[in-house]
């Protein structure tokens, strides 16, 4: 780590609407993290933003009164030169492409999201590919630096990098755990440093295995209270459908939100298509609530994290970033919920395969606490995924058309052959600029 005068820290992506959380999360940290340069990287295409959002961080940095200098770039290589910590936020084709990825498997009746089935492959091929050259950059420019993603879907993209990189420091990051994490306290109407949770899986198919208050287990009345539909676990991202009692119960562990798509397909898809069909997707939502949020970020009077920025849905994955910078740099050997290597954390998942997962942070890199075997309840799911992302990281890497199409047949939210064949030629197509490997 250097020690120079302080960390060097590079954002790629740094013209995302999350960055100003970023910031406050640096600026709260301060003292424990002094960070004396921060460099904010996008592309020709993100500039404006960029501007707008690094002039907003330099005036929250001003009004904090802390010494941390905000350097503004489009040259990645130059601000990587020394870098102690990079994290990357970014989406190669920005939101343009995810609206694509939802309307299009849509259009062909099977669910389109950004990172779950041919929208979530897709967003990985083209993620991937700019990915590994990034960390190809940093063996060269800033070899003991970590790598730290919150790019979706950081489970394909942590499992790109783990196999195909030589860069080996490298984790992912998920607000969904830190989200399942701060429901359970409310629920259980506790402190949240008192309740602790056994996170095991992959990233958006991660299970909460026990949960346990004062180290004391509460899983079954934390169950009783998710199946109750008085009660319901919400995320921003997704619709809070029910969970059915006798299911919940018999599942034993915590689904995230996101297995609704696995549990409750059909009832997803059709609000899906109602939504595709209103103009209402979550991409096109989402996109219109980035141009609110740079019109707010433009104004020069505003010098905070705007409260606004919580509808954005990623709330908390900033600060799970800032977390986890501070607590490598001051070997805090805390527990988070981390994307690492397995190395034997999961029973039945290769080694070098990325698994979502509570790990123990230290000065060495976040640390998997040992899990054993899945049960047998959840592990099928969990499998498949995990060869849906191993496939789909193989046809990033490769441009294998071959590998794409069975990446989709695998993922169970893609109804047949044909169907992934049909999806997968009109996605190449819509994003041909940004797949250079297919083409």
């Amino acid at each position: 780590m250097n020690k120079r005068n302080g960390l060097k820290i590079v954002t790629i992506g740094g013209g995302s609407s999350y960055t100003p959380e970023l910031v406050e999360g640096f600026i709260k940290r301060y003292e424990e993290c002094p960070i004396s340069e921060l460099w904010l990287v996008d592309i020709e295409e993100g500039k404006e933003k960029l501007e707008i959002v690094g002039n907003l961080a330099k005036r929250m940095v001003e009004k904090a009164g802390v010494p941390m200098v905000i350097h503004l770039t489009l040259n990645r290589k130059e601000a990587l030169k020394n870098a102690d910590f990079v994290t990357t936020q970014m989406r190669v084709g920005q939101l343009n492409a995810r609206i694509k990825d939802e309307k299009i498997p849509l259009m062909h009746g099977m669910i389109g999201q950004e990172t779950n089935g041919a929208g979530g492959l897709f967003k990985g091929l083209r993620t991937i590919p700019v990915l590994l050259e990034i960390a190809e950059e940093m063996q060269n420019l800033c070899p003991n630096a970590w790598l730290i993603n919150f790019t979706n879907p950081a489970g394909m993209v942590t499992e790109a990098l783990l196999r195909y990189s030589n860069h080996k420091k490298v984790v992912g990051v998920c607000n969904v755990p830190i989200n399942m994490h701060m429901t359970i306290a409310k629920l259980l109407d506790v402190d949240l440093n008192r309740v602790h949770i056994d996170f095991a899986g992959l990233n958006h198919m991660v299970y909460g295995l026990h949960v346990y208050v004062d180290g004391q287990e509460v899983t079954n009345k934390v169950l009783e209270y998710l199946a109750n539909p008085e009660i319901q676990m919400t995320m921003k991202n997704i619709a809070p459908l029910p969970w059915q009692k006798e299911f919940l119960l018999s599942l034993g562990v915590l689904p995230c939100p996101y297995h609704r798509y696995y549990y409750k397909t059909q009832q997803i898809l059709n609000e899906e298509l109602e939504a595709f069909k209103t103009g209402t997707t979550r991409a096109e939502v989402v996109k219109r609530l980035e141009d609110e949020l740079f019109d707010l970020y433009k104004d020069e009077n505003l010098s905070i994290k705007p409260p606004q920025l919580e509808k954005r849905g990623g709330a908390y994955y900033s600060d799970a970033a800032c977390s986890l910078i501070s607590s490598i740099y001051n070997d805090k050997k805390d527990i988070q919920v981390l994307n690492v290597r397995n190395n034997g954390s999961i029973q039945g998942i290769p080694n070098e395969s990325a698994v979502e997962v509570s790990c123990v942070v230290t000065k060495q890199g976040p640390i998997p606490i040992s899990i054993g075997e899945l049960p047998p309840e959840i592990n099928g799911l969990v499998q498949q995924i995990k060869s849906f992302e191993r496939v789909g990281a193989e046809a990033a890497v490769t441009g294998s058309y071959e590998k794409a199409l069975l990446a989709l047949t695998i993922n169970p939210l893609v109804p047949s052959d044909e169907a992934a064949k049909m999806v997968l030629d009109e996605l190449l197509q819509a994003h041909k600029a940004y797949l250079p490997k297919f083409f």
